[in-house]
């Protein structure tokens, strides 16, 4: 059984509330809480897989369903279950949104759905409406919007799919290269910072470049900050990047770990997460750090902990 954890309070307009000293500091300098695989939480466990996956485990998906589903679900689902939408994640705190996006295999409507090894049950345009609607609502909240993979994505589609974000978030888009301190942003009336993982696209300036993610790929904590902590000495990227605290296991691992889920793995090992966390600081030095993306916002206090960090800057200003 995990421990008790304490979760994430309400960090809704956390953005809007720092101190003014901040307002100047580019967000590639500020410590910034992230959704890894964001729309995990509301998998579809009868979806089809992914085309990506491999023959053999399409067969074994197929022959031992009732069997294989169960594990792809507990293991695939990232973010808490019992978040009903997207809003809760943004006023938790969340402003980098890990987005996963595809066509699903015969789906004769060509809606676009998130994955992560299955789809989603709700759609893009759907949910990117309703980060659009929250946005409205906190126009000093500024949301990064990291879009990638497009498994079975036709250059016409990428296209639609490009042309429907623009008429979505509109006048919220910030440009690329644009001035990325809140002031900048707010005196601009820019909220939405978007990657987009596929360059080949017709170039739009509103599409950033792919946002560099540091991933360990590893099921064990300490292997997860000692990797972390490697990237950091060799020296950060130069604009915005992502270090993932996000656990992942091999098929092997989890064979082997039948009564363990990504959810347990993650709140049993946080509070060695959670350490080396507190000691992270945010700015432009080569060892800072700038989006922390994690699993299961809302059921630890991980948005919480990454908004404080970026007290350490006024810490470091007044000496």
């Amino acid at each position: 059984m995990a421990p008790f954890l304490e979760s994430d309070g309400n960090n809704e307009e956390w953005m809007k509330s720092l101190p003014e000293e901040l307002w100047n500091v580019p967000l590639t300098n500020l410590t910034i809480p992230g959704s890894h695989d964001a729309m995990s939480y509301c998998l579809d466990i009868t979806s089809p897989l992914l085309r990506s996956e491999s023959d053999s485990f399409r067969l074994l998906d197929r022959v031992f369903y009732c069997f294989t589903r169960p594990i792809i679900y507990k293991w695939a689902t990232t973010q808490a279950r019992t978040i009903i939408n997207i809003v809760q994640q943004l006023q938790a705190g969340v402003r980098y949104f890990d987005l996963r996006i595809a066509t699903k295999q015969n789906d004769v409507s060509h809606d676009l759905y998130f994955t992560h090894v299955i789809y989603s049950q709700v759609t893009v345009i759907d949910t990117l409406n309703t980060v659009a609607a929250w946005l409205s609502a906190h126009p000093k909240e500024i949301v990064i919007l990291a879009c990638s993979h497009f498994e079975g994505l036709s250059q016409k589609l990428h296209k639609e799919l490009i042309y429907s974000l623009k008429k979505i978030f509109g006048y919220k888009l910030c440009s690329s290269g644009a001035d990325v301190t809140l002031k900048g942003l707010w005196s601009s009336g820019y909220q939405v910072v978007l990657s987009y993982e596929d360059q080949t696209a017709t170039p739009h300036k509103e599409l950033w470049p792919e946002i560099p993610y540091w991933w360990a790929n590893t099921a064990d904590a300490e292997e997860l900050v000692q990797y972390l902590d490697s990237q950091k000495n060799l020296g950060r990227p130069g604009g915005f990047f992502v270090a993932g605290l996000n656990l992942t296991a091999e098929r092997c691992f989890i064979a082997s770990n039948p009564h363990v889920s990504l959810r347990t793995l993650t709140l049993k090992q946080w509070e060695c997460v959670r350490r080396w966390l507190e000691e992270q600081k945010p700015g432009a030095a080569s060892t800072s750090l700038n989006i922390i993306a994690g699993d299961f916002i809302g059921s630890i206090p991980l948005c919480s902990i990454i908004i404080d960090l970026n007290k350490k800057l006024l810490k470091h200003r007044s000496t």
